[in-house]
């Protein structure tokens, strides 16, 4: 699929049930064409992944996902070398002989005993061009990692020691994203195009979930919007995000739930909060003033 004018874009993406707005689909247009990453930093379950996601759909790419963790260096997000296989051949050389230990050297160190991570994978050519590159919670990781991705994503090509550098015939289309526990440092952020993303207003978000849960009535999806962004005014540990309100609604949807009720937000909280005190707080008579208040909203809109 093609794209030339930011309306494409919104158009590609809404065919994979992702609603964006402007800004959002002008800053994707921009890394796709001028072949630039795209760091996308925001609350957790803002769609930052999915947008990754929908664009290899949408494109018919390969989605290559790298989840960033405490303590990830580079050797594990390039290669390893599978040891087991390496050490059957050798007791196998040992079996019949030894044979050439040079030639047996060259052998194990070989792209027959690579094990590819996500960073090399993304360098190797792909049936439909370049993949889509997800390196997600960047967040998550040390410095030296940061330092790391300044090289590979500067020249998009990754050395290993045995084999010599390995660089990718066509960029990959890299998409960072960040929760923001830490900031990450300027210098990889330079590297990128920048994009806040930020919960949705109401008429986004219903939008959104018209897309991701259209057995939902009109009347219940208005609802459960109204009652999750009046949520997000509270003082709570963790705000539920719109991958959030769509867990929800399709829980209620599963009780065939037609309207909110005190009694159903309290049995169905674990959907939208994941901290007990956040759920504790919403117990009783917390849940129906907030519910009141979503629908005095709703009624005067």
């Amino acid at each position: 699929m093609t794209f030339s004018t930011i309306d494409d874009i919104q158009a590609l993406l809404a065919g994979q049930d992702y609603v964006c707005g402007r800004s959002l689909a002008t800053v994707t247009f921009l890394a796709l064409k001028l072949g630039r990453p795209l760091f996308l930093e925001g609350e957790a379950g803002t769609g930052k992944t999915e947008i990754a996601k929908a664009i290899a759909a949408a494109l018919g790419r390969r989605l290559i996902r790298l989840q960033c963790y405490e303590g990830l260096d580079a050797a594990s997000a390039v290669y390893e070398w599978n040891f087991p296989a390496q050490m059957i051949a050798i007791r196998a050389a040992e079996v019949t002989g030894g044979g050439d230990a040079g030639h047996l050297r060259d052998t194990l160190f070989s792209e027959q005993y690579l094990i590819e991570r996500p960073l090399l994978q993304a360098m190797r050519p792909q049936p439909g061009g370049a993949p889509v590159l997800l390196i997600d919670e960047i967040d998550r990781t040390d410095e030296p990692f940061e330092a790391f991705l300044l090289e590979a994503l500067s020249d998009f090509q990754v050395t290993i020691p045995e084999l010599g550098t390995i660089k990718a015939p066509e960029p990959p289309i890299v998409i960072l994203t960040s929760n923001r526990t830490r900031e990450v440092h300027d210098a990889l952020k330079r590297r990128c195009l920048y994009h806040w993303v930020d919960y949705p207003d109401f008429a986004r978000e219903l939008e959104i979930l018209h897309a991701r849960a259209p057995e939902a009535s009109e009347a219940l999806s208005r609802e459960v919007v109204a009652f999750v962004q009046r949520l997000r005014t509270e003082d709570l540990f963790k705000k539920p995000g719109v991958a959030e309100t769509i867990d929800w609604a399709k829980c209620l949807l599963a009780l065939d739930v037609i309207n909110l009720s005190p009694e159903v937000i309290a049995d169905t909280l674990g959907a939208i909060l994941k901290y007990q005190d956040d759920i504790q707080r919403l117990q009783g008579m917390e849940a129906k003033k907030i519910l009141d208040e979503a629908r005095q909203s709703l009624a005067g809109a």
